[in-house]
């Protein structure tokens, strides 16, 4: 009798051989990839990352995969000519490619620490803005306008890399302000921002030169600027865009194409893009004309890149659209959000500059395809078809998922761990 009790309770126990061998099997799942107890750098990746942040990013790329796929019959026709025919679905498989290169170096980004993604921002700032400032130089013309650098498959637009190296290298100078109020930090950042506009401006591109002068207006506002300096900015905001209007061809010529000045006269403003994106938008109703059944789109330039939106709508429907802008909403949201009980200021300002330039990059697009703003040629973020766009916003995504990773170890409540036995 006792002899079957000592068994059954080393049995329970787990004493001698038994309880070895159960001890590496857990130390196994533990240690195993993606388990709670995985240390290693994917493991650690996988559980400070934000995971419902990433989700978002994907649904973007898949849906613009899908968006490419429905526009690029139209692109392929529109471009075809002079002895070169290109593929139905040329773009969509360009744009696969893309994707492929582009998601590796979205996770390669958000793996690195803090620290890190600073210094690798502020490196790649000054290099983007050496590359701008050569654009007139090496640039090639696409549409009027010398904002690439490189020739064929190899060419790529050094604003788009700018954007989230300025965000993040413009919220470490105004984060420096906190541990010494004396830096003159905010006018610093002001003629950096100055010179990258003027540079913008003379490509042109109106549309950068905006999304670039937001970002640096919200970083300031949430700096903590004082809201008489923020009133003077917005006033000089104003100002400029009166005076671009009358002494900046570009400006002026969009300007009267969104409200139809010189229409009537036949001369000044051309309106046919955006009557044509948002006749384009509306024709396929709540609900669309399905995928490859849109017309209209056959009609709308660049239908891959700053108007697909409207091809979204014609094809997939307004609910579509409202979908992508839900999609857009819930990653600003998420953010402020998740940046609520941070303590970090440095941290707070690159992760909200980064939401911001995302956010308003997306707004303005879908507010060109619906006429409530003027033609700017800016793509939708992850939507619209180009691969250094794609590249760009994946690096630029990445640093948001670094600057949000968390340890979800370091806030649990000392009750749970107590209550686990750790």
């Amino acid at each position: 009798m006792n002899g079957s009790m000592n068994g059954i309770t080393g049995g329970i126990a787990g004493t001698g051989p038994t309880r070895k061998v159960t001890a590496k099997r857990i130390g196994f799942a533990a240690r195993s990839l993606g388990g709670r107890g995985d240390r290693t750098l994917i493991g650690t990746w996988f559980w400070e990352i934000d995971r419902v942040l990433l989700m978002l990013a994907l649904v973007l790329i898949v849906m613009g995969l899908i968006a490419v796929a429905g526009a690029s019959p139209a692109a392929a026709q529109r471009y075809s000519g002079g002895g070169i025919t290109f593929a139905p679905l040329h773009y969509f498989w360009r744009q696969l490619i893309w994707v492929a290169a582009s998601l590796p170096v979205m996770v390669a980004v958000s793996m690195l620490p803090k620290g890190a993604a600073r210094r690798f921002a502020l490196a790649g700032a000054a290099f983007f803005t050496v590359m701008l400032a050569v654009v007139p130089l090496v640039g090639s013309e696409v549409n009027g306008a010398v904002r690439w650098i490189g020739f064929g498959f190899a060419q790529f637009q050094p604003s788009e890399f700018l954007k989230p190296m300025f965000v993040v290298s413009m919220a470490w100078l105004l984060s420096l302000k906190a541990h010494d109020p004396g830096l003159p930090v905010v006018p610093l950042t002001g003629l950096l921002t100055g010179a990258i506009a003027v540079l913008l401006m003379n490509q042109p591109d109106l549309g950068q030169t905006i999304i670039f002068a937001v970002m640096w207006f919200s970083l300031l506002m949430i700096s903590g600027v004082s809201s008489r300096a923020l009133g003077t900015l917005i006033g000089g905001g104003l100002a400029g865009l009166v005076a671009a209007y009358f002494f900046y061809p570009v400006a002026n010529q969009r300007i009267n194409g969104w409200l139809g000045i010189g229409v009537t006269a036949g001369q000044g403003a051309d309106t046919y893009q955006t009557d044509m994106a948002h006749a384009t938008l509306t024709a396929g109703g709540f609900f669309g004309t399905g995928p490859g059944g849109g017309t209209m789109k056959f009609k709308l330039p660049e239908a891959h890149t700053d108007y697909i939106f409207s091809v979204i709508g014609e094809e997939f429907g307004l609910i579509a659209c409202l979908a992508i802008a839900i999609v857009f909403l819930a990653i600003v949201v998420r953010v402020f959000v998740k940046l609520l009980d941070e303590e970090d200021h440095f941290t707070v300002l690159a992760a909200a500059g980064l939401t911001v330039q995302f956010g308003a990059q997306a707004l303005i697009n879908m507010a060109v395809n619906v006429q409530m703003a003027p033609s700017k040629g800016m793509t939708l973020p992850f939507i619209s078809y180009g691969g250094s766009s794609m590249l760009a916003l994946s690096i630029g995504f990445g640093l948001l998922l670094a600057f949000t990773r968390r340890n979800p170890f370091l806030t649990r409540s000392p009750y749970v761990v107590k209550w686990s036995g750790r």
